[in-house]
């Protein structure tokens, strides 16, 4: 290859690079698509009563209900539902395949590092989905290590790291793609209790009354309650400040009380006056 020829290709990538780069840094942050009317894509996984796709793929769910709640007060009626699955919602969320989770994450130091979250939604619990009867007599974490059971939970989900932290070990940890896998696993006798929010634990149940029961959540650790947020990407500060005002007025009000009844969601579950700085730090 000729010299001349070289420079000119090393000269045409640099050309591009700089496009690229300059792409990047013309792209629009959320602020500034909501300003332009385009839609709120709100990602989320099938979390019952989470948040979850209805029959014709709209966002039900209680996390939905608010965040749609909080964008009306800020003008904002255009949402787009972006259906993935659980482990996907992060990494999908700074690909940029979606603009917000409204997912039901708990607000975890982790997430913290990779996305930020709005100030809490709701404070919440673990619980355990069982065989009827309990026959193995689990309660909380230190149940599943002190009697070698086999706890099922989701990929990515915060019940593996309490396990862990409670001494659970490695081996007697079933990870799946979500809450259908867990209680398939806990109704086949392939695991002996199932790790799920306990207001998921109560939808599993649900499915299967006769076969299956819940664990009272007040028996887990006083350290595994949590709050919930709705996560943005790190550099859509301008936008999440926004957010966080309108839901300081739209928190606990009637009007949204009354969008998450249906759902389950009651005062008992109002997040108090935690911050989500102070979550991020100590969860």
């Amino acid at each position: 290859m000729s010299l001349n020829k070289r420079g000119f290709l090393i000269g045409m990538a640099a050309t591009a690079t700089l496009a690229a780069s300059a792409g990047i840094v013309r792209a629009e942050n959320l602020a500034e698509r909501m300003k332009a009317g385009k839609a709120m894509r709100l990602g989320f996984a099938n979390e019952v009563p989470w948040a979850y796709p209805g029959d014709n793929n709209e966002p039900r769910g209680f996390v939905n209900a608010i965040a749609i709640g909080v964008l009306k007060k800020m003008g904002i009626d255009k949402v787009e539902p972006v259906v993935t699955d659980w482990g996907g919602l992060i990494p999908g969320l700074n690909a940029d395949r979606f603009d917000t989770v409204t997912g039901g994450m708990y607000i975890l130091n982790k997430r913290c590092e990779n996305m930020a979250f709005s100030e809490p939604i709701g404070r919440f619990g673990d619980a355990f989905i069982v065989k009827k009867g309990n026959p193995k007599g689990i309660s909380n974490y230190k149940d599943i290590a002190s009697k070698g059971a086999i706890m099922v939970t989701g990929a990515g989900y915060n019940t593996v790291d309490a396990a862990k932290k409670e001494g659970v070990p490695d081996a007697n940890i079933m990870q799946v793609p979500g809450n259908t896998e867990i209680l398939a696993a806990v109704k086949s006798g392939r695991a002996d209790a199932g790790a799920v929010t306990f207001f998921s634990a109560q939808e599993l149940a649900g499915q299967a009354p006769d076969e299956i029961e819940v664990t009272d959540p007040n028996a887990m650790p006083d350290w595994t309650y949590n709050w919930v947020g709705i996560g943005f990407r790190k550099d859509d500060e301008a936008f999440l400040k926004q957010f966080n005002a309108a839901l300081k007025a739209y928190i606990g009000s009637e009007e949204m009380m009354a969008a998450v009844k249906t759902y389950g969601y009651t005062k008992a579950q109002l997040p108090g006056d935690q911050t989500t700085e102070w979550v991020c730090e100590n969860r």
